[in-house]
């Protein structure tokens, strides 16, 4: 991730990617799209599901004539849908790998992968926990087990065990974890709660008091606070450094600032991998996404957008 900094000035680049995708034969296969009208299935993880409808919303809104519906799924399944061919548009966390590309290309598929958005993978916590600055190496000694019981880090805590809860265990949030988090080490907590979905580790997490949940961020933007400052309030999100011992001035939340500079550790890309030769709606969906407007949509959804000039002022207050 680039190292520059944020946030008052935000000048967004012209989109420069073109997709190739689905079908490589010369007729259209029955497909009655163009590139602004017409209906299509596009895939999403599950995890990425409000930021992609969002962009989904807006487009059509732009494009009345287009119609885009969003299948959720697991990352897994994402990407034997689109090695299948039956999506041609799958947006997910991580680029196709080379034996994925070679598959492809074996049916004369030539697919394109580009990084749309940032996205942080946040640690929520139930509202009346006030326990919420954690340590990275905290972090990997609760999920390989080392540590199951919130009194190990907080000596003051009455909470017992710690609850971990994902999505499922097919999702890009778990495979984050795993691949990003635990350098490839599989999750060793006896203690692990699989919850279908990420809207149900958000309720699982504001109904059970030691419970800590790990989901994408952009499932928690309040839509009501334009400044991306505030995260829905039925839940607590944890502050994380990368310093062995957390406290309140040195832990960072998944705002964007802090996902660009780097403070906060736990950042994914987002990630379009289309396949459509006729560079119909699929593709036009796509690159939308890349676009000044789209990129826009992704910085209001609260990620980070990937493409823009994004500067941050210092405003020195005095004190009367």
């Amino acid at each position: 991730m680039r190292k520059t900094f944020i946030f008052t000035i935000f000048t967004l680049l012209a989109a420069g990617a073109a997709l190739v995708s689905c079908d490589n034969s010369d007729k259209r296969g029955g497909r009655t799209d163009t590139e602004t009208s017409g209906e299509i299935t596009i895939v999403a993880d599950e995890s990425l599901k409000p930021v992609v409808q969002e962009l989904i919303d807006q487009f059509e809104f732009k494009w009345p004539k287009a119609k885009i519906n969003l299948k959720d799924t697991t990352e897994n399944r994402g990407f034997e849908l689109i090695r299948d061919m039956q999506t041609c548009l799958l947006f997910t966390t991580r680029p196709l790998k080379e034996s994925e590309i070679a598959y492809l290309k074996t049916k004369k598929q030539l697919p394109s992968v580009f990084p749309v958005a940032y996205d942080g993978l946040a640690l929520i916590i139930n509202p009346n926990n006030t326990d919420s600055c954690i340590s990275v190496k905290n972090i990997k000694d609760i999920l390989k087990g080392k540590v199951t019981k919130w009194n190990e880090i907080y000596p003051a805590s009455k909470l017992g065990n710690f609850d971990v809860v994902f999505d499922n265990k097919e999702s890009a949030t778990l495979h984050y974890v795993v691949d990003s988090i635990l350098d490839g080490q599989p999750i060793d907590n006896p203690n692990i709660t699989a919850a279908k979905t990420s809207a149900d580790v958000i309720e699982y997490v504001h109904n059970t008091p030691n419970a800590i949940g790990i989901i994408g961020s952009n499932w928690l933007n309040d839509k009501g606070d334009s400044t991306n400052l505030t995260f829905i309030n039925k839940i607590r999100v944890m502050k994380v450094t990368v310093n062995d011992e957390a406290t309140a001035s040195n832990s960072w939340k998944p705002y964007q600032v802090y996902l660009l500079d780097g403070r906060y550790p736990f950042a994914r890309t987002v990630y379009a991998i289309c396949v459509d030769p006729q560079r119909k709606l699929p593709w036009s969906f796509a690159n939308y996404t890349t676009s000044p407007t789209g990129q826009l949509i992704v910085k209001r959804a609260g990620l980070l957008p990937y493409r823009g000039d994004i500067t941050i002022k210092k405003v020195n207050i005095k004190k009367n």
